[in-house]
């Protein structure tokens, strides 16, 4: 029988859980506070569901001290703060999983069944988090963004090569350097190059360095990105963009850790941590043979994938206000107030842009205020009903046929993955699947 000690500093919620799970068949134990919870999670103790907000020190002390143990019980934290900071710095400090309240009793059930299957394997190691240490602002509270922050939690505590997918605008390099920010590595060079701004022939001069008489024009040895990077971080943006011949150089340095000036013959150690990111489908480029199969490997290690912005609707409302806050920052002009009707129109746009054709829009709206209120009458974005002729009253459909058809077209868009629906619409998963029952939705009907 697995054993489950239940920390959270409200009583009420102690009791409740433990009824619920000690019904399952777990033998419960409780702690109400930071040093009993560390006293009571002995090496018979096979989870651990922790509350980070605690009398006597914190959720992160209790976890710290368990990480410290050569036989530690699995943890799940469960907690009101969500936010980025907290869900990385938990995951570096071990969490198995990192759980909002209030909670769905069907999610932690499922959560706390695979976290004791799981029992047997290696987790990652985590390294200490930093007290006031802040991993950078990749704002949303979403599903696919919560996921987005506890892979940047774990992939921090190592140095593997990562792989950062979406689509233009989505926040790649931001994530890049919120790994690199949250990494024992912080105070190194963070470098970056987009490997579609330059030509081959300069990019490979970039990335490895030159010296002097290497080719017309080099009147002295030059560092490339490889070097500058140090120990740091090295971000290849849009990866994709490399040409064939010099991918096979780039495998190489991977491959080797070491590269070689341009013109010069010296093996230069590699110690960069190398992201990556791109918006292309590197698995297509592969079979087309435009991107080398086994480089695409070595730079995938781990992969992060960016939800785009059309798929997480809720979420503009939080990065209006911090996109709002950086603009008036950056121009030194503030509006006080963002319409209903405004924030519904932008809401209601596909954003083809993503994060960074949001910013762009908000940027032009406070320029063009005339006052400290943002109404929709300064987004140029395409109403709800833009582009249609009146219809007679008896063709307009109801409310229903309007919503059957909105959660068709959804989960056809993401190919019935529920989890995927979910976030888009923004309900619950039971909601979603009540509604796919409450009107006659079938996946076969859509194929």
């Amino acid at each position: 029988m697995a054993r489950i000690l239940i920390v959270d500093d409200d009583r009420s919620i102690r009791r409740t859980l433990e009824k619920l799970l000690a019904g399952d068949g777990f033998d419960v134990s409780a702690a109400g506070d930071a040093p009993s919870a560390i006293a009571a999670a002995t090496r018979d103790i096979d989870l651990v569901l922790l509350d980070l907000g605690l009398p006597g020190g914190s959720g992160f002390d209790v976890l710290t001290a368990l990480a410290a143990r050569d036989v530690k019980p699995t943890v799940v934290v469960i907690t009101a703060r969500d936010d980025m900071q907290s869900t990385v710095k938990a995951v570096q400090l071990g969490a198995y999983e990192y759980l909002v309240k209030p909670l769905d009793i069907d999610r932690l059930g499922r959560v706390i069944r695979a976290a004791l299957d799981s029992r047997s394997r290696d987790h990652l190691a985590a390294l200490p988090a930093h007290d006031g240490h802040h991993a950078g602002d990749i704002l949303g509270k979403s599903p696919g963004i919560r996921d987005v922050w506890k892979q940047i939690g774990a992939v921090s505590t190592t140095r593997a090569p990562v792989l950062i997918r979406g689509e233009s605008g989505t926040g790649k390099e931001l994530v890049a350097r919120a790994i690199h920010e949250a990494s024992a590595d912080r105070g190194r060079p963070f470098v970056a190059v987009n490997c579609t701004a330059l030509a081959p022939g300069v990019l490979e001069s970039e990335l490895f360095g030159h010296v002097k008489g290497a080719f017309t024009g080099a009147i002295a040895d030059r560092p490339g990105r490889f070097e500058l990077a140090g120990k740091g971080t090295l971000f290849l943006d849009e990866v994709a963009e490399i040409p064939l011949e010099l991918q096979a150089k780039l495998l190489r340095v991977l491959q080797e850790r070491t590269f070689e000036r341009v013109g010069d013959a010296k093996p230069l150690p590699l110690e960069a941590r190398v992201v990556a990111a791109t918006h292309r489908d590197l698995g297509a480029m592969v079979a087309k043979g435009t991107f080398r199969e086994d480089l695409f490997y070595r730079l995938r290690v781990v992969e992060i994938e960016l939800p785009p912005l059309r798929d997480r609707p809720s979420d503009i409302p939080i990065l209006v206000e911090g996109l709002l806050a950086k603009i008036h920052k950056d121009l030194d002009k503030h509006l006080r107030y963002v319409t209903p009707a405004a924030l519904a129109r932008l809401q209601a746009h596909p954003w083809p842009g993503n994060v960074r054709e949001l910013e762009n829009t908000l940027t032009r709206a406070v320029v063009l205020a005339k006052s400290d209120v943002l109404d929709e009458t300064l987004l140029p974005l395409p109403s709800a009903a833009s582009g249609e002729h009146p219809v007679a009253e008896g063709t307009l459909p109801t409310l229903r046929e309007v919503e059957r058809a909105h959660v068709a077209r959804v989960l056809v868009h993401a190919q019935w993955n529920k989890r995927r629906a979910c976030a888009i619409l923004d309900i619950s998963r039971p909601t979603l699947d009540r509604k796919i029952e409450e009107y006659g939705l079938r996946r076969e009907d859509a194929e």
